[in-house]
């Protein structure tokens, strides 16, 4: 009997687990996961758990009754220790596994700051997974002060949360703004005014220097001598690819691990999606971080290993919750030479269109959901409407869609 086990119980294994059984695989699944709870939602992590507004129970992905009604082994709270590319075999504590195919669905690691500068006193957390949060949710209180390391999307919600729950919140990027690495002036723009409308002080082209206190954090000094009094820190400065078994197995490693463009690694019965696999994409690679892309690339990953032989066609889209504001993105910008921006049809909504030369590459909505649904339809059938038809609210978006 066909043999499939999968190292990470996370969006993309759960995915692949259930694709595989629906799609009619009769022989063993096994899903490893280092976690002591089914695999479950992380976006809500850092909004809606945090705030007190789910349910444990609603962040699973599935009933716990699914994986042993679909004959799916889960083995939780269990690290896996070895592989052997060899002999085909899993170490999981003391248990050997025997594979015929193997998933690495590992994703990813958040970014720490060095115990050097702090980052080891308590009151310093990440936003990760459900212990970070089930640790960090009854320190986020009214009138408390916290500071916000790193301005992308993870610190931003954060610090949206924060703001919601009454915390003194002051938030730090080393670079020349917020979203810098991931969206046009504009957009940053946009979430510095929504923030700053909201309490949060915005400190931009200021790092942290170091944080301060003898076992829990009391402070932190900013890189232009700044000190302040904290009691609590949420560092959000990116995430890796979790590669260590990767290369443990000898495996291919270009930003994650490599597969070719059916989710095959360098060695033919291991395969990788989600998080941690990189990709070919128009001519290079990528890796892309998000909940569309873990799902959609595990359940191609699940079909070809059934033997559908089928390239993943990733279509990238994203999003972002911040007060209530939802942030929609289609597309890829990178490359981007020109950005225009279209005012939505209600208060406060607008988007912002990415073009390099002539070519829509992505879209970012605020609160503008039929430019965002335009904008992937467009992006997904390689039209690049002129960018005067995008900037005139006079014309209808929908008109730019091929007959």
């Amino acid at each position: 009997m066909t043999h499939v086990v999968v190292i990470g119980a996370g969006q993309a294994g759960s995915s692949l687990v259930a694709k595989l059984r629906n799609s009619g695989f009769d022989g063993k699944i096994t899903l490893i996961g280092a976690e002591p709870v089914p695999p479950y939602q992380r976006p809500p992590l850092s909004k809606a758990y945090l705030l007190g507004n789910m349910t444990l129970d609603r962040l699973f992905l599935r009933p716990a009754s699914f994986y042993s009604e679909h004959r799916i082994e889960l083995r939780l709270n269990q690290r896996v220790t070895g592989i052997d590319p060899v002999a085909r075999t899993v170490s999981v504590n003391s248990d050997v596994l025997v594979y015929d195919h193997l998933v690495l669905t590992t994703g990813s690691e958040p970014r720490r700051l060095p115990a050097s500068i702090g980052g080891a006193l308590t009151g310093v957390y990440v936003v990760r997974d459900l212990a970070d949060v089930d640790t960090m949710g009854p320190q986020v209180t009214a009138g408390k002060r916290v500071l916000i390391v790193g301005g992308g999307y993870i610190g931003l919600e954060a610090a949206a949360v924060a703001a919601k729950r009454g915390l003194e919140v002051t938030l730090v990027e080393m670079g020349d703004r917020i979203l810098q690495r991931v969206a046009a002036p504009e957009t940053s723009n946009y979430f510095r005014a929504l923030h700053q409308g909201h309490g949060v002080t915005i400190r931009e082209g200021v790092g942290l220097e170091r944080l301060l206190g003898e076992k829990h954090v009391t402070g932190a000094r900013l890189s232009d001598g700044t000190e302040m009094e904290v009691d609590l820190v949420i560092v959000g400065v990116g995430i890796t690819p979790a590669t260590a078994l990767a290369e443990m197995a000898g495996l291919d490693i270009e930003n994650g691990v490599k597969t070719d463009a059916q989710g095959r690694t360098s060695d033919p019965a291991i395969w990788a999606a989600g998080d941690c696999a990189s990709f070919p994409w128009h001519g290079g690679r990528i890796r892309l971080e998000s909940v569309p892309n873990a799902i959609d690339q595990a359940e191609c990953v699940a079909e070809n290993i059934m033997g559908a032989a089928k390239d993943y066609i990733a279509k990238p889209w994203f999003w972002s919750d911040q007060f209530d504001i939802k942030l929609q993105i289609a597309g890829l910008n990178a490359g981007y030479d020109r950005t225009f921006v279209r005012p939505g049809e209600k208060p406060g909504s607008q988007s912002v269109w990415y073009y390099q030369g002539d070519n829509l590459l992505a879209v970012d909505a605020m609160n503008d959901p039929r430019a965002y649904m335009i904008g992937k339809r467009l992006i997904e059938a390689g039209q690049s409407p002129a960018p005067d038809a995008i900037c005139d609210p006079d014309i209808a978006l929908k008109s730019l869609l091929p007959a």
